[in-house]
């Protein structure tokens, strides 16, 4: 009889879970802001002199975000953009692997986004300390593509302060 129990508890459990669907993702990816690791950078040329942590959530139904290791012939397959003066910063992602038999995958993306120069409209020259102008602020328009080519929905960063005093 306690066997019999067993069986059927687990019984119980399995077709709980084998009623459970998986998402269903349309084809294209999409994607939302999550965090931005700070929202203040010094001014700079070199990535050395500061740096952030961007990180974005997505979906995608088809599950083909990213590239292979041994991928040359993708160029980038997210693109930023800085509002500023809409500079493109292309940005490769690793290939995403499947895991299970979903029928799409969701996670995130942590890009490491490196400092740029303060702009100033007096035509003072961008990346120098500015004597009366103590600050910028950009935002950042991000997409992603998949190995299709489906491009997601844009999305904007908020805004980033950089300090132009050094």
């Amino acid at each position: 009889m306690k066997i019999s129990f067993k069986i059927y508890i687990i019984c119980c459990f399995l077709s709980i879970f084998s009623c459970i669907k998986p998402p269903d993702y349309p084809i294209e990816p999409k994607i939302t802001f999550k965090t931005l690791s700070k929202n203040t950078m010094k001014q700079g040329q070199s990535p050395n002199d500061d740096f952030l942590f961007l990180t974005i959530d997505f979906t995608d139904g088809d599950g083909d975000i990213g590239n292979s290791a041994g991928d040359t012939l993708t160029k980038y397959n997210i693109e930023i953009i800085d509002t500023r003066d809409s500079s493109l910063i292309p940005y490769k992602a690793p290939i995403v692997p499947l895991i299970g038999a979903n029928n799409g995958i969701s996670g995130e993306i942590e890009i490491k986004l490196f400092t740029t120069c303060c702009y100033y409209a007096d035509g003072f020259r961008p990346c120098e300390p500015h004597p009366v102008i103590p600050a910028d602020t950009l935002t950042y328009k991000v997409a992603i593509f998949d190995r299709a080519g489906h491009k997601s929905n844009v999305i904007e960063t908020p805004p980033i302060y950089l300090d132009c005093r050094n």
